[in-house]
């Protein structure tokens, strides 16, 4: 069981994180939403759960809730500039399908 970053996410993060001044890592987890049933969560995390998952990648740690392990399982998070657009990208083995805008996913 992994999930990582690629080198441009945690270089993105970690050049982030110096700039906020503050927090351990990246916290990563999907929710109930949209269309397709699960939408990703990801927010920088300033400290850890007891029954946190804990990968580190690049140098950056990176936190899972367990409810959220399986569906992230194996994913590789990226940061992508495609046209105009910038952002993380997650390259998710285990989706089966997503909807049309991207936003949610099922697997």
């Amino acid at each position: 069981m992994a999930v990582t970053l690629s080198e441009r996410a945690a270089s993105h993060v970690a050049n982030f994180m110096i700039k906020r001044g503050k927090g351990i890592g990246l916290r990563l987890g999907v929710r109930t939403s949209g269309c397709s049933g699960m939408a990703y969560k990801i927010e920088f995390a300033d400290s850890a759960q007891a029954d946190d998952v804990e990968f580190e990648s690049h140098g950056v740690r990176v936190l899972i809730d367990p409810k959220s392990m399986p569906y992230l399982d194996g994913t590789e998070l990226d940061y992508a500039r495609e046209g105009l657009n910038e952002g993380f990208k997650f390259n998710n083995p285990n989706v089966k399908d997503a909807c049309g805008c991207g936003e949610s996913f099922n697997v």
